[in-house]
């Protein structure tokens, strides 16, 4: 089928991002389970439960549409898991494990980030303004869950770092930029992973 207006993209775009969701609700408890941080757990679930609510947003507005939300397959959102979850897999030790989870969540984020500015931006310009403000509030929240998976890896991959580090020889040590470890105050993120 060819997409001749805007309208037609903005539909498409909403049963995208709700193939998305459907994807993220059946990944994070893998995730949940991979995960060895008590916070990191904690943060993944509580965000499950957010994502359940984001889907039910999106059936929402396609219902006000007359449209049905399952049609399309995301299929970036499909890669973006997919990557996650092997890179994930390959893991062994569970502090880098953390540091991998919290690196697939946040492409994962960012994905939806351009989603639903996407798609609340088309909702604007054609006028609906409820599903404007719904997918704005689930743009927010996105961001929301993306600052704390943020916060969670200025914690957690330093403990990945002592971790990998923990059986390294004085002579490996004197290489290391320093025995105090932080996050660099420049660069793109403040603690991106």
């Amino acid at each position: 089928m060819t997409t001749t207006s805007l309208q037609e993209l903005y539909v498409e775009q909403l049963q995208d991002l709700y193939d998305a969701e459907q994807q993220i609700i059946k990944a994070l408890p893998k995730m949940i389970d991979a995960a060895q941080a008590e916070e990191l757990r904690d943060g993944l679930s509580e965000h499950l439960e957010v994502t359940k609510q984001q889907a039910a947003r999106i059936e929402k507005i396609c219902q006000d549409l007359g449209e049905k939300p399952q049609k399309e397959k995301c299929k970036g959102m499909e890669g973006v898991l997919k990557e996650g979850g092997d890179l994930v897999k390959d893991v062994e030790n569970p502090e880098v494990r953390d540091a991998a989870i919290i690196a697939a969540a946040q492409r994962v984020e960012h994905y939806e980030m351009a989603g639903y500015g996407t798609a609340r931006t088309y909702a604007t310009l054609l006028g609906y303004d409820d599903a404007a403000s719904a997918l704005e509030q689930t743009l927010e929240e996105e961001k929301e869950a993306d600052a704390t998976l943020s916060g969670l890896a200025g914690k957690l991959n330093v403990e990945a770092l002592d971790e990998d580090t923990a059986g390294t020889s004085a002579t490996h040590e004197s290489k290391r930029p320093s025995s105090k470890r932080e996050m660099p105050k420049s660069g793109r993120g403040k603690h991106a992973a």
